[in-house]
């Protein structure tokens, strides 16, 4: 009888950011800043897309779903970083690692297909004006939510499923702040040719597909804004389109210095730097590139603030 194959491995040990001791505490309290940062200014995109009518559209329903999606993206790493930062045992129990990288993945994949989701959008408001309304029905937003969802939970729990039936033999060490999939591969004791496989197939579909779509999406866009004969229209069309182009040139230029080049340097140090960028940056920038670039938010978040004052007098 084939023998299963099980952990010898209780926890792991997170070597966190490569910083002196002397410098915890002020990337503690950079990193926390961030991290609160991030929290709040979705949190508060959520709630005036909540409150204001004049956002409830299909983009600003796919931005509510994206804040949700920065917000837990971020806390599953970043509240565990400072945590190591602060604590002496930077220790992290096998199910709790496991758990970690599942909804990392998930996050990470649901993240790039609501921003195809939104890319979608951005074409049908350009390219089909006079149909925007026909083709972008509740009923089409909310299966493509539900469609990223489920293909998000699925890629997730694959990889999931696979690096269970690893065995982790001795080594315990992960060389980064989180438990990610690429570091737990390289302490297991087991043939791992057949996770390889997975991440590699799953990869394409989740992050290089999607990615692929928003090009060919911003390609019709980009034709459709040169027929415009007015520089008043052009200008329109590139502001309808700034926000997200800035939010997809972040994640997607994060994501493709992490997993598609890591045999360009063997330095610990760009992967954690490339991750930070993904994991802390980028959801914190998202609000500020939504609320500072677009006209909507900042009249839904002056009607707040100025409902807000009315009400305290």
């Amino acid at each position: 009888m084939r023998k299963e194959n099980q952990s010898s491995v209780s926890e792991f040990l997170l070597l966190g950011l490569p910083i002196w001791p002397e410098q915890q505490g002020v990337f503690l309290a950079l990193f926390l800043g961030m991290y609160l940062t991030t929290v709040l200014g979705n949190l508060l995109i959520i709630l005036l897309i909540r409150l204001d009518p004049r956002l409830h559209t299909p983009m600003y329903f796919f931005l509510s779903h994206l804040a949700f999606t920065d917000v837990s993206f971020s806390s599953v790493t970043v509240p565990k970083m400072l945590m190591d930062m602060h604590a002496k045992y930077k220790y992290i129990p096998y199910a709790g690692c496991i758990s970690q990288m599942y909804f990392f993945i998930f996050f990470t994949d649901l993240d790039s297909f609501l921003i195809t989701s939104m890319a979608y959008d951005r074409y049908v408001a350009i390219c089909h004006p006079l149909h925007y309304t026909t083709i972008m029905k509740e009923e089409l937003c909310a299966l493509l939510v539900a469609i990223s969802w489920i293909l998000s939970f699925a890629s997730s729990l694959s990889h999931t499923l696979l690096l269970t039936q690893l065995s982790f033999c001795a080594a315990n060490t992960i060389s980064h702040f989180f438990c990610d999939l690429g570091a737990l591969l390289k302490l297991s004791c087991s043939d791992i040719f057949l996770n390889e496989l997975v991440m590699f197939t799953v990869g394409v579909v989740v992050i290089t597909l999607p990615f692929i779509c928003i090009l060919v999406s911003y390609g019709y866009i980009g034709a459709t804004i040169l027929k415009v004969p007015s520089t008043k229209g052009i200008c329109k069309a590139l502001s309808t389109c700034g926000s997200h182009l800035s939010v997809v040139s972040l994640y997607y230029g994060a994501i493709f210095g992490q997993y598609l080049f890591p045999k360009i340097s063997n330095l610990v140090n760009k992967d954690i730097i490339v991750a930070l960028m993904y994991t802390v940056v980028t959801p914190m920038l998202n609000p500020f590139i939504y609320s500072l670039r677009n006209r909507d938010m900042k009249e839904a978040l002056g009607k707040l603030l100025s409902g807000a004052t009315f009400s305290s007098r």
